[in-house]
């Protein structure tokens, strides 16, 4: 008896692990919600930081609260039902969601609204990249993604501190440069935060961010 009861426990726990939460939604950024109460991240997409900019024909906008206003426009309020995979060190539930049957990230990545997240999923691959050929929402601008963006905002400080003077641009092209005292263009160039540029400490930060070094 002790064995049936144990091998019924354990045919029980994946269906445990894949439960996730079902319920009205609330919206807390364009990739995060609260369904049914639950905080939920989700999974395999990622959409820009709410205080995030991107640059449109020259001019910087806050894409960030755009696309958490879209968002919210189209899911609050209405009925999410959604399959964990994890919990994220923030103590979110990683899930993927469905309102009327239709899947969730796959409509944010394809309405350009949120990016395929590669570090974690493939799943959205190639919906971004048809949304990026038609510059569908997000893709009509010049924009960091949301993960390097992050990574520049923790480790990178948004005015020149002392002994930070590695300078880290965004070219015409969208490329992101570092210029280092002693260069040809290092007097010329100039930091706009409000584009996503950043000073660095040490060149090491700045590649670490993601950012190449000029050539001269």
């Amino acid at each position: 008896m002790l064995r049936i009861c144990t091998a019924f426990v354990l045919a029980l726990l994946p269906i445990a692990v894949l439960a996730g939460p079902s319920g009205k939604i609330r919206v807390i950024d364009a990739d995060t919600w609260a369904v049914a109460g639950e905080k939920v991240r989700l999974h395999g997409i990622d959409a820009p930081e709410m205080d995030q900019t991107c640059e449109r024909a020259n001019t910087v906008w806050a894409c960030g609260e755009w696309a958490t206003r879209q968002v919210r426009a189209r899911y609050q309020g209405r009925t999410a039902s959604c399959r964990a995979i994890e919990k994220d060190r923030y103590g979110r539930t990683v899930a993927t969601c469905a309102v009327d049957g239709r899947d969730v990230g796959h409509d944010l990545v394809s309405g350009g609204l949120a990016l395929a997240y590669r570090e974690y999923s493939s799943a959205y691959v190639a919906v971004e990249r048809r949304a990026a050929r038609a510059d569908i929402g997000l893709h009509g601008s010049r924009l960091q993604t949301p993960s390097q963006y992050r990574k520049t905002k923790v480790r990178a400080p948004a005015v020149h501190p002392a002994n930070c003077a590695i300078k880290g641009n965004i070219s015409s092209k969208g490329t992101w440069i570092y210029h280092a005292p002693g260069q040809r263009d290092y007097g010329a160039t100039r930091i706009s935060t409000a584009k996503g540029e950043r000073w660095f400490c040490s060149e090491a930060q700045a590649r670490a961010g993601g950012w190449r070094k000029a050539r001269r």
